[in-house]
């Protein structure tokens, strides 16, 4: 029996490991001795991630939650070593599967490797070269140690070869966060929101911001939202807002009659607004993904990304952190003059498949 630990430690995780955990499930119903043992962390407390959040992905519950949510970077990342260090030796595996760049990505991987056990790293070989972004330390430390890459792209491809990895470890497969996307696409699920506001398809704008740079500076925070507001015409603005964001918000007593701040919605009611929306303006590299999968303009408030295709092919564009650079692009927006996007090469669907074929036949 071929084992793997499959890690994940926030909601995106799960998106990213359900299609890999049916792709598992199919080959082991085909005949091949392969099976899992889901890990969550407990990085993030998610209080949407409740029994029907499995459901909807059609996922088993976790075997196991570490429970180590809370703490500065390093408390974190020493709580998850500590947790999975006692459950890979109580349940070794063959291989420690590890998704993405959260605190949990790199901190299982380093407890894999001093256990002897092979790491693999689905999203290898992403980088934004901002090393003041704490996913960016996590994604090289991770492939530091890796022994096979799954990766998104072929800058993923050339990123990890610049630094050394041999060839014949980097397995260019596609994107599972897309397979996730295209599985669910015809579940998604009109929130309340929508009749509460009377909503209709291209008429709204949706916008989410998390990211420090964005919003721990609040005079930052106040600024981009009333460049937002001042340049979005008569669209009403749909905030899902963030946890973290939302502390800040109710210190700048910020408001506007177009302006809805609403609870944080499912996977499948956001990607439902997503891909109705006029736009989507937004600092999360995953939306962007997803974006312009469904053809969506993207409007992304950061000065850098890791998702490099997004940009060159897909319908996302880089305006910055200053918020006076949005005025320009908003007006292209409602001139119509927006990209129309491409498809990105093995974002189909297809890359979960992939992955299991190259751990049956490579591991």
């Amino acid at each position: 029996m071929y084992t793997i630990t499959i890690i994940a430690g926030a909601r995106p995780n799960f998106m990213k490991i359900a299609p890999i955990i049916h792709a598992i499930q199919k080959a082991k119903f085909d005949g091949f001795d392969m099976d899992f043992r889901l890990v969550h962390t407990g990085q993030h407390y998610d209080k949407n991630m409740s029994g029907s959040f499995f459901e909807q992905l059609q996922i088993p519950e976790p075997h196991v939650n570490l429970e180590c949510s809370g703490g500065t970077q390093a408390e974190q990342t020493a709580a998850i070593m500590v947790a999975f260090e006692k459950e890979l030796m109580s349940n070794p595996a063959d291989l420690v599967l590890v998704v993405g760049d959260v605190t949990s990505t790199m901190a299982c991987a380093l407890v894999a490797q001093k256990l002897h056990t092979k790491v693999a790293h689905v999203e290898g070989g992403i980088r934004s070269d901002d090393w003041t972004m704490p996913e960016e330390i996590n994604r090289l430390v991770t492939d530091s140690i890796t022994n096979y890459f799954f990766t998104t792209s072929e800058t993923a491809n050339r990123n990890l070869k610049e630094s050394g990895i041999k060839d014949n470890q980097i397995f260019f497969v596609g994107n599972t966060m897309i397979d996730t996307l295209l599985k669910q696409r015809p579940n998604f699920k009109k929130p309340k929101v929508w009749d509460e506001l009377g909503l209709s398809k291209e008429n709204y704008i949706v916008m989410t911001l998390h990211r420090p740079a964005n919003v721990d500076e609040e005079a930052q925070l106040k600024k981009m939202i009333d460049e937002i507001i001042v340049n979005t015409k008569d669209l009403p603005l749909v905030f899902p807002v963030h946890p973290r964001t939302a502390k800040i918000l109710q210190k700048l007593n910020i408001g506007h009659s177009r302006l809805h701040m609403i609870e944080p919605l499912s996977y499948l009611e956001f990607n439902y607004l997503v891909e109705r929306a006029k736009a989507v303006i937004t600092d999360s590299g995953g939306i962007t993904e997803e974006a312009s999968v469904m053809r969506i303009p993207c409007l992304t408030l950061r000065d850098n990304t890791e998702r490099p295709e997004t940009i060159t092919l897909g319908t996302n564009v880089l305006v910055g952190t200053n918020p006076k650079n949005l005025k320009s692009h908003l007006d292209l927006l409602f001139a119509g003059g927006w990209k129309k996007g491409n498809d990105i090469p093995l974002w189909d669907g297809q890359t979960a498949t992939r992955i299991v074929e190259s751990l049956k036949t490579h591991t």
